[in-house]
Order: C-alpha cells, then structure tokens, then sequence
C-alpha cells in the first residue's frame, strides 16, 4: 500500500484512493503527535466481555459500581453504537525518563504515579482525537464517536486486538515500542477499515510485575483483585483504606507504578514527546509537611488540570497521612495532631493513625483524651484503640 501524506490528498482532505484511507490516518496521527494508530472491530473482544463479567461477578471491582451499571454496554462496543463497523486505537507514549521506583525510598515525600504528574491525559487526548476523527469523517462521509476513557469501552483490550501491544500478566497494555507506558484513545466509526493483526504476548515466563505488587492484587497471572490494588486504594476507593494495607503503600500518596514500572519491555521506550505530561513542582513527588498543610482552596489550586484534583483534598490528605505513617519521622507530629480536629471523618481517621505511628505514649495518651471525648464518628473513635 502506498504512503499518503497530508500533501498527496485532495484539497477537501479526501485520499484519493479508498485502499489509501489506513495510510492516511497513520500519517494524520504522526501529525498530531500520536505514537502509534491500529484498527479493529467491534467484535473483537468476546472473550474479554466474558472476562469481564467474571471479574464483577467476583466481586473484584470493589466500590467502581459504575462497572457493574454498565456491564453489557463495556463488554460489547456494539452495544453501545450498533453502526459501529471499526475502532481505531490510538496511543500516545508518557514514559518517564527517570525509575519512578525510586522514589520509594524517599520517606519524606509523597510518590505519585507517573501517569497523573501532568496535564490530564483526557485533556491532552480529546483535542487531538476529535482532529483525526474530524478529518477521518470529512473523507469518509460516516458518522464517528470520540472517547478517551469517558464510555463503557473496554480500551486495553481492543487496543490488543488492534495490535497496539498485549495484555500482560498485570492485566495492563504492553508494547514493544513503549513498555507499558500508553495513554489510549478510540475512534468508533460506521466505516468499513481493513482490521489490523492482534499482537501476540511476549510475556513469556516472565513474572516480575506479580511479585512486585506490595499488597497482592494479582490472584494469578492475567487476574487482578482491585479491592487490593494501591491504585484503586488511593484514587478511586472513597472511604476509609483498610489497615492490612496501609503499611504496603509506603508514600504511594496517589496510585502505584510497581507492577508497570519492572517491565523488561520499558527499556525500549524513550521519554515521552508531550510537554504537558512532565511533572510540575506539585506532582514531582512532593514533600509531605507541605501537603498536610492544604485545605480545600490550595489543594484545587495545586492540582487544577492534573487527574489528582478528581479524588478531591480529604481523600488525597488521607493518603498524605499515610504515608506519614509509614515515615517514622517524628517531625510530622505537629502537623498530624492539627488535622485531628479536620471537618472530614476520612481525614481525622488518617490522623489518629499516623499519630499513633509516630508518638511517644505518654504524647499519645494526651492527645487521645482530648480528641476522643469530642470524636462522634464511630470510625474515627475506632481509630484510637485499633491495630496499626
């Protein structure tokens, strides 16, 4: 098939031979900046509705009740357009340059997962998505629906399908090019597009993103249990983090690059082209003592444009605390025993454990009879005298 760049089409944008139409979108998608173009079909991913309804018959979701809703829509792209008759995957690369892993060992400073330093990746995603989709309607005449993670599509999946990588062992996608570290967008269209090859798994024996897993969430190779996943943890679970995991996160204060970032695939992908996915003094693993100190106001200000700022300040301080926990610096204590009194049940909760982490008893002792006689959530009062 012929190369066809922008300046061989017609001047309306239409390629001048329908066989032409794939060449042109991969060069579309080279103009916008995306990392890699593939195409599938809408009934490519049987095995993975049935997977699906597995894992929510499991339980395995957690509180995402939201996948449960719309079950049958997620698991079938038909069903949620009929006309559908191709998808486009598109991917762009945010690799980092550094080991994400290495700020573990920073005690002081809060971890946060690679994929949220940045602009927020459906923000950078839809704009240029939408381009192509305009361009890829303009010479079809079809209809096209844009998404990019904002339907019940089930993007990793198809994206295997289409050939932009596999499913690894830690259920995410993998490429060859770019390890695991892939945004993904899809273009469902009423056109008929040539399909491209799936990607065959090059996971091999290789079993290092299941053994990293700090809390177990990988009940065996391909599975995962998202009730013990750090990242569901720390970002999508709204109430109170169970203790059998708070010493696993470490300062993992917003979502967990482990199970990704050991991927002997990552060491083929270079640092990812977009600008806006860089970390900014905000997300660049921050000091913990600076983020005990947000409220509100300053939480939405620091994180506006970042994934962070969807998980709201309470749910991101409970995380902050901890981390603090887990610091054994004593130098937080200050700043711990003032959120005792905070206005959110998540966030005092958080405090009287790390509080109790840090403290000396008598300092303890103190503390616990001035604040558990005003305490009137029943959880929190538990806080006091559970196991830390």
């Amino acid at each position: 098939m012929p190369t066809l760049t922008s300046e061989t089409l017609a001047t309306d944008g239409t390629p001048s031979h329908a066989r032409d139409l794939k060449s042109a979108l991969r060069n579309w998608a080279g103009e916008l900046a995306f990392d890699a173009l593939r195409v599938t079909t809408p009934n490519a991913i049987e095995a993975a509705g049935d997977r699906l309804l597995q894992f929510l018959a499991e339980g395995r979701h957690g509180t995402m009740t939201w996948m449960e809703t719309a079950a049958n829509r997620r698991r079938d792209p038909r069903a949620l357009w009929p006309e559908a008759q191709s998808i486009i995957l598109i991917a762009m690369s945010y690799a980092p340059e550094d080991d994400p892993l290495e700020a573990l060992a920073l005690s002081s400073r809060g971890a946060i997962s690679v994929y949220a330093k940045g602009r927020d990746y459906h923000d950078v995603l839809k704009g240029k998505l939408k381009d192509l989709a305009g361009r890829l309607e303009r010479a079809t005449g079809e209809a096209v629906k844009v998404f990019v993670d904002t339907a019940p599509l089930m993007e990793k999946p198809l994206a295997a399908a289409a050939g932009l990588g596999w499913q690894g062992k830690h259920t995410n996608l993998v490429s060859r090019e770019h390890g695991s570290w892939l945004f993904l967008g899809a273009i469902l269209t009423a056109a008929k597009i040539e399909p491209d090859e799936p990607e065959k798994d090059h996971c091999g024996s290789c079993r290092r993103c299941l053994e990293v897993c700090p809390t177990a969430s990988f009940p065996g190779p391909y599975q995962l249990d998202a009730r013990r996943c750090i990242a569901y943890l720390t970002i999508e679970h709204k109430g109170h983090i169970a203790r059998e995991f708070r010493v696993p996160i470490g300062n993992r204060i917003f979502g967990c690059d482990d199970c990704l970032a050991v991927c002997p695939w990552n060491k083929f992908a270079s640092k990812s082209r977009e600008m806006r996915f860089a970390a900014t003094e905000a997300t660049d693993n921050p000091p913990l003592a600076k983020l005990l100190t947000l409220d509100d106001a300053s939480f939405r200000k620091a994180y506006a444009g970042t994934p962070i700022k969807r998980t709201g300040r309470d749910r991101f301080i409970r995380n902050v605390l901890i981390a603090v926990g887990n610091s054994g610096e004593t130098e937080f204590i200050p700043l711990v025993t003032r959120l005792l009194s905070d206005a959110a049940p998540i966030v005092r909760a958080m405090a009287i454990w790390a509080l109790r982490r840090l403290a000396d008893p008598a300092t303890l002792a103190a503390t616990r009879t001035s604040h558990l006689l005003r305490e009137r959530d029943d959880l929190v009062r538990d806080e006091w005298t559970g196991d830390t």
